[in-house]
């Protein structure tokens, strides 16, 4: 079943963004930002040197007790294999395969925390699939995801700049 992945530019507009905030915070060192009217601490991203390093932050995220417990799915092989090009990460069902850019042009965009939990977060979906990509059901993953493993400071600025782009929670 084909079902039309109508929220897919409003998610990696508001991913932008909060990389973006996450990006600051680590330039400048102020980790404070302003979410709806409330102040939080950003907590560090991790990033990553190696498809290896990914594959271990992978396996790590994937073994957490309460990942196992919410989805079926993190007990299902992943591997971390490097992509060609640089434009995008993505996840092949097929396999099981998490796809990431590695350094080129001076900049490892996707060797990052929040690009790493997006493509675990395809990975944890159902399987056969049911729903779009990144519809509603993905969000609400990718949220809860973000919010145990990163942080709930991370999961608000998540959740509130993707209410602000118009992406829908399931």
């Amino acid at each position: 079943m084909t079902v039309r992945d109508s929220q897919r530019a409003k998610v990696y507009d508001a991913e932008q963004l909060v990389r973006g905030a996450f990006d600051r915070a680590d330039e400048f060192g102020h980790r404070t930002v302003e979410v709806y009217g409330s102040q939080i601490t950003l907590p560090v991203e991790r990033r990553f040197a190696s498809v290896e390093s990914v594959q271990s932050y992978c396996d790590r995220v994937l073994a957490l007790n309460w990942v196992v417990a919410q989805w079926v799915r993190a007990s299902s092989p992943l591997r971390v294999r490097e992509r060609a090009g640089t434009t995008a990460a993505h996840y092949e069902a097929d396999g099981g395969v998490l796809a990431v850019p590695l350094h080129t042009g001076g900049t490892a965009w996707a060797l990052r925390e929040l690009v790493v939990l997006h493509e675990l977060t395809h990975h944890l979906e159902p399987r056969p699939r049911e729903h779009a990509p990144h519809g509603p059901e993905f969000c609400s993953r990718y949220v809860e995801l973000v919010d145990g493993v990163i942080g709930p400071e991370a999961a608000l600025l998540l959740r509130g700049t993707m209410t602000g782009c118009g992406v829908g929670f399931g």
